[in-house]
């Protein structure tokens, strides 16, 4: 117990250390290798719910920001599912195979999850998006929305300011991951991207980043697209816990001003 505990407590000072980095090379470079040594300290020791959660995250994160290949980009979704669900199943034996529930199973199960249960259920859900977004062209895999939906509403239910409302911005997105011809409910997603600025005030740029680009160029609301992309590409990226997802906000920012001319 003291060792897994121990161990869990370098695996998160590592985590704050890359979030709290501005080196975006740096991490790309450096990450894969603290990700192999996740994955043996895993092996070693399979029921640490604690460690499974960082690596899912960890995986999802990199995937995101660094990885480009749609089949490498799969395959580190894939892994982060696995850790996913094999934390939430630890945490609560109710939810093991819960992907393979029907839904209302499925539903039943996350509306009994617990306060304690917060940090596995918002891991699987943030695991099960970062998978949808890059099998994305599968209609089983953009059928799973609604599954997540529910996870992060649960989240909100259990604690709406965990991890500085970060649930509102998985909401937000996916309500702006089709257009409404497509069962899209892209004023809804502005409601969640609103509530999840006001609730991390405005200390994670991505958020507004990514309320313009799914929001704002889907409703082809070019005023408040560029206002968004104005307000990240001003703000000091320097702030604790959010220093590396900033960095990288602000480069999405320039992006998308350089490109607004061409989509509008």
């Amino acid at each position: 117990m003291i060792i897994s505990s121990a161990t869990s407590d370098m695996m998160n000072h590592l985590s704050k250390s890359i979030s709290n980095s501005d080196d975006l090379s740096m991490v790309k470079d450096g990450a894969p290798a603290y990700l192999l040594m996740i994955d043996s300290l895993i092996y070693k020791d399979p029921e640490n719910t604690s460690l499974l959660c960082n690596a899912a995250l960890l995986y999802t994160s990199y995937a995101d920001l660094f990885v480009k290949d749609i089949v490498r980009s799969k395959k580190m979704a894939d892994k982060a599912m696995n850790y996913a669900k094999r934390a939430i199943c630890l945490e609560n034996s109710a939810a093991c195979m819960l992907k393979s529930k029907t839904f209302k199973e499925f539903e039943t199960i996350i509306s009994n999850m617990k306060h304690k249960d917060i940090p596995a259920l918002f891991t699987l859900g943030n695991a099960w998006a970062g998978w949808i977004m890059v099998n994305k062209n599968d209609f089983n895999a953009i059928a799973d929305i609604s599954h997540i939906e529910l996870i992060m509403q649960r989240v909100i239910e259990l604690d709406k300011t965990y991890k500085d409302g970060a649930a509102y911005l998985y909401l937000g997105t996916l309500a702006s991951l089709l257009p409404p011809s497509l069962g899209g409910k892209p004023e809804q997603g502005k409601l969640f991207f609103n509530k999840a600025i006001e609730i991390c005030q405005g200390k994670n740029l991505m958020v507004k980043v990514i309320f313009a680009k799914m929001y704002a160029r889907m409703m082809f609301d070019r005023a408040l697209h560029d206002k968004l992309l104005k307000e990240v590409m001003v703000a000091d990226p320097n702030v604790p816990g959010f220093t590396l997802v900033n960095t990288w906000a602000q480069i999405q920012a320039l992006e998308l001003i350089e490109s607004a001319d061409d989509y509008f």
